[in-house]
């Protein structure tokens, strides 16, 4: 009986096929599972082990998401017919073309590594789309093209500058901005971090690095915090001793801004796995809070508060630069249950406060919807409540109120970097 003829042997996949897998991961939970970056990262990422492929992963998957419209532009110049926007061909290329375009891959490894994403039929087609492009040149715009129906609305609501700053935002990696809890701090911190400082207690890095590795993250020195996002923290004005209220309070940054101001702070929030990391920031920081896992809209305090600190669930908008994601997951999404929430969160808020008190409600937003419409609502709802108007000298450099608020829209210190969107409204509540 003749020997049994051994299997052939399988090609080994080309050097940086893994990363690539999971980027394809990354964009089917993104963009056919409508998961959010971040919360697919884990699963996506699990059979990598190198580091540098997790973030090779990350990085295709983030450059794809930038610029989506522009790579399937040059996707379908080269085909008879478009593809489906699910069709796995369509999502190999995406990644195949994104590291040529955006990170500098040599032509051969792109077409080897996107082959070894697909099967059968779909490997002449995607060769063969591939060696058009890179054969002609195929090159992206200036800035990524903004999708839908965010470039239309933005433009009618902001104006087309605005659009097209956030257009020349989205096209990379935004810095990282660091809040110290130690204002005073900030001239030393900022030299020994080789970053820049935009407004006492901030530093922004002048280049990425690990940060559990730099200087002063294991003392919990500083916390990572956009600064438009601190914003709403520093307006409230917390101080020594008062009693404030953080709603809505994880991952926690504002919490430890609070606490670090010397107020007594309860931070409460929906979701214990979030606060989790809230815990783990303020254990870090040595900063104290009472955290308190329930739903706002059925916690009671035992007694009211001076301050409250709204920074209220939203669409999550106006950090697009960071977390690109959000503009293929929500630009169809109905704001109605979102605004409802917010509406209900600014009543509660408002009933907690003492006489006096003080209420910032904040959102990271560039949706009137959840901005100035929100405000409006609220003043009209709630007589009890006056509007405290921001005045510049409260803001950093580059800031500017609007109507007594704070809108911050794409464009907002872009020659330092920029900033994320943001509404920000002060009020009080009468005597």
């Amino acid at each position: 009986m003749p020997a049994a003829r051994p299997a052939p042997r399988q090609p080994a996949d080309p050097p940086g096929t893994p990363a690539r897998r999971a980027a394809l991961r990354l964009l089917t939970s993104v963009l056919g599972q409508g998961r959010a970056l971040e919360n697919a990262l884990d699963a996506a990422l699990a059979e990598v082990d190198h580091p540098a492929d997790r973030a090779l992963a990350r990085s295709l998957a983030s450059g794809v998401l930038r610029w989506l419209a522009d790579l399937d532009r040059l996707i379908d110049s080269a085909t008879p017919k478009p593809l489906p926007a699910d069709a796995r061909a369509r999502m190999a290329l995406r990644i195949g073309l994104a590291g040529r375009l955006l990170l500098g891959t040599p032509p051969h490894a792109v077409v080897a590594t996107t082959l070894a994403l697909v099967e059968g039929g779909p490997r002449r087609l995607v060769h063969a789309v591939l060696s058009r492009l890179l054969r002609e040149g195929a090159a992206l715009p200036s800035a990524p093209a903004l999708p839908e129906p965010y470039r239309s609305r933005w433009t009618r609501t902001w104006g087309p500058a605005a659009a097209e700053a956030a257009a020349v935002a989205l096209a990379h990696e935004p810095p990282v901005d660091l809040t110290l809890r130690d204002p005073a701090a900030t001239p030393a911190w900022a030299e020994r971090l080789g970053g820049t400082s935009l407004a006492p207690g901030h530093v922004r890095l002048g280049q990425r690095a690990a940060i559990p590795d730099l200087p002063g993250f294991a003392e919990g020195a500083w916390w990572v915090q956009d600064l438009a996002a601190s914003l709403p923290a520093r307006l409230l004005g917390a101080r020594p001793g008062e009693h404030v209220l953080d709603l809505c309070a994880a991952p926690g940054g504002k919490t430890l801004q609070l606490a670090a101001a010397g107020a007594a702070v309860t931070a409460l929030d929906v979701s214990e796995p979030r606060l989790d990391r809230l815990r783990e920031n303020l254990a870090r920081t040595r900063l104290v809070a009472e955290v308190v896992a329930a739903d706002a809209l059925a916690w009671q305090p035992d007694a009211p508060f001076d301050a409250v600190l709204l920074d209220a669930p939203c669409s999550a908008s106006g950090i697009f630069r960071r977390h690109p994601d959000v503009l293929h997951l929500k630009g169809g999404r109905d704001l109605a249950p979102l605004t409802a929430l917010q509406a209900a969160l600014i009543v509660r808020a408002a009933d907690w406060l003492r006489p006096g008190g003080r209420l910032v409600f904040s959102t990271c937003s560039l949706e009137r919807a959840e901005g100035e419409d929100q405000l409006a609502a609220a003043l009209a709802r709630r007589p009890d409540l006056r509007l405290d108007p921001v005045y510049a000298d409260e803001l950093p450099p580059g800031f500017t109120p609007r109507d007594g608020t704070v809108r911050v829209l794409p464009g907002t210190l872009a020659e330092r970097g920029g900033v994320d969107g943001f509404f920000i409204a002060r009020m009080v509540r009468a005597g």
